[in-house]
């Protein structure tokens, strides 16, 4: 199996199961790989570029890391990370704060080591053309951001939370 920027973490685990131990020297915030629920969900579909991010480390370290650990060769991957690394600090112009419709705040499912991400899903199923979805969480939840994008939503994200929008 290659490591790279786009490797899903559950298969890089069930190739390398002792990566396990890397990333949670990497972050503890990879302790959360251990919930059996996450671990089903979550980490089919966030790739290592995800997980750093919502680690708040390097995804080229990160790669760099894992394949060392995995004993393969080292390559150099540092024009990957530009593609995904955008700064979403600028609001865009079709947020409108009075157009929130839903609120939903992702903390206590993952806290208490549940998945958010179907109520996330089914909640934008409910959103109407111009109406955004607030979603409170403790990171940058990348994988549900990139899912909603691959749906035709529109994403801000602003310090602890993400607006999810539809603007047709």
């Amino acid at each position: 199996m290659e490591i790279n920027l786009q490797t899903k973490i559950a298969p890089l685990l069930d190739a390398y199961p002792e990566l396990e131990e890397t990333l949670l020297t990497l972050s503890p915030a990879f302790a959360k790989l251990q919930n059996p629920i996450l671990r089903k969900t979550v980490a089919k579909i966030a790739t290592i570029q995800h997980a750093a991010k919502m680690a708040g480390i390097s995804p080229a370290e990160m790669v760099m890391r894992l394949r060392q650990a995995a004993g393969l060769s080292d390559i150099d991957i540092s024009d990957e990370t530009a593609a995904d690394d955008e700064d979403d600090a600028t609001q865009p112009e079709w947020f409108d704060e009075t157009k929130i419709t839903l609120r939903f705040d992702a903390s206590p499912f993952i806290n208490s080591g549940d998945s958010p991400m179907q109520e996330i899903i089914r909640l934008s199923k409910e959103l109407k053309n111009g109406e955004i979805l607030e979603l409170t969480a403790p990171f940058k939840p990348a994988p549900i951001i990139d899912f909603l994008k691959s749906k035709g939503f529109q994403s801000w994200y602003s310090v602890d939370k993400v607006y999810f929008g539809i603007m047709k």
